[in-house]
């Protein structure tokens, strides 16, 4: 039997399909349609035979992106999406309708908190929110309308870490789907599919692009919800994924593996530094012994990640501060660069949820988010030590 590739060469080499020319690199397929040698072909295309129709749905640079991230997160079928908010909103739409209940990690990106709470309610979806960490939340939220698990892990952007396994398990026994958002992992770092997770969800536009060029979505998991169920929605209400875009994130998945496993060295070292500095109340990284949930992340990740947070000393001044004088992370708040980023939670990415659950997540004021990229640790800790001494 022949050797199952390993990660590595799966990002580089999966889901590649060479047109008559034999091109080495894959094909980007620029075309909103495609030609049908008859009307009976076109009738049959139309009708469900497999082939390509109209890019909305179906174009061959989109599945190679497709089916080399099913590859990576092992998955049976994947579809790709225009945002990773679109693949959220393409899950959802395509799984719930109005009556049923989610139940969802109060630790999720405040985007994802507004779409839940606000829109989804709107057609009848209730949401209940609770710790990404004690499963006893989880198990005492369920409802015999639950339907679906939602949680990333490590969160944003404190990076608790959720036991996907117990989830996974109690989703189960609920009749419900788990559904893990694996953007600061990626599948190099954490497989949830095979801790138990029904379905994985990526913004590609972080790591798996990895140079910030281009936005996409994707979600994967067995045929039978993403082909069957997602697809129909695709093609009905066309939250697409472009040809362009799918293919610069397959050049992106072709140094995958390199990167995030870099970027998560270069982070853990930073994390230790600045866990020892007088200007940092604490530091918020997997990797770090400190974290209350190191062990766990040691069973179910290969690493910390490149994403760390830490609460400076003085509040909302001393952030700020720090952000500011900053010359070589850029303040965005972008993650998963080969360029290092830095914000304010409080301020950008969870402005928009109230106070009162800004607090119960854990983001204060002082909070700063760091996603290390490549550069020198040196140059990025003397970068760091202007703002903080």
């Amino acid at each position: 039997m022949e050797k199952k590739l390993d990660l590595a060469t799966q990002g580089v080499r999966a889901g590649q399909v060479r047109s008559e020319f034999q091109e080495h690199s894959e094909a980007l397929f620029l075309t909103s349609s495609f030609v049908f040698d008859s009307a009976a072909q076109a009738q049959a295309r139309f009708g469900g035979e497999p082939g390509h129709v109209y890019t909305r749905y179906t174009n061959p640079t989109v599945s190679m992106f497709q089916d080399r991230l099913a590859a990576l997160e092992g998955a049976e079928a994947c579809i790709g999406t225009a945002s990773g908010m679109s693949a959220i909103l393409t899950m959802v739409m395509s799984l719930l309708r109005g009556g049923d209940h989610i139940v969802c990690s109060g630790a999720v990106f405040g985007a994802t908190v507004q779409l839940f709470s606000n829109y989804f309610a709107r057609f009848g979806v209730e949401t209940t929110f609770v710790s990404p960490t004690r499963i006893e939340e989880w198990e005492k939220a369920l409802r015999k309308n639950t339907r679906l698990l939602f949680l990333e892990t490590p969160s944003n952007p404190l990076t608790e870490i959720s036991d996907i396994a117990a989830l996974g398990a109690l989703a189960r026994h609920t009749g419900a789907l788990l559904a893990v958002d694996n953007v600061f992992c990626t599948p190099v770092l954490q497989r949830p599919l095979e801790l138990g997770a029904d379905l994985v969800v990526h913004s590609a536009t972080k790591h798996l692009d990895g140079q910030g060029r281009v936005v996409g979505g994707a979600v994967c998991g067995p045929a039978k919800l993403v082909n069957e169920q997602m697809v129909p929605f695709l093609r009905t209400a066309g939250p697409s994924l472009s040809p362009f875009n799918a293919w610069v994130i397959l050049k992106g998945l072709e140094t995958l593996d390199l990167r995030v496993r870099a970027q998560s060295a270069a982070a853990l070292e930073l994390a230790r530094w600045l866990e020892g500095h007088p200007a940092v109340a604490r530091v918020h990284y997997p990797g770090l012994e400190s974290h209350p949930q190191h062990a766990l992340a040691k069973r179910q990740q290969r690493a910390g990640g490149a994403v760390l947070s830490f609460e400076v000393k003085g509040g909302r001044a001393a952030a700020w501060k720090l952000i500011d004088s900053t010359r070589l992370i850029s303040i965005t708040a972008n993650l998963g660069d080969v360029k290092s980023t830095i914000t304010h939670p409080a301020t950008t990415t969870h402005g928009r949820i109230s106070p009162e659950a800004r607090a119960a997540a854990g983001i204060t004021e002082g909070l700063v988010r760091l996603s290390v990229g490549l550069e020198a640790v040196s140059d990025l800790k003397t970068d760091l030590e202007r703002g903080l001494s």
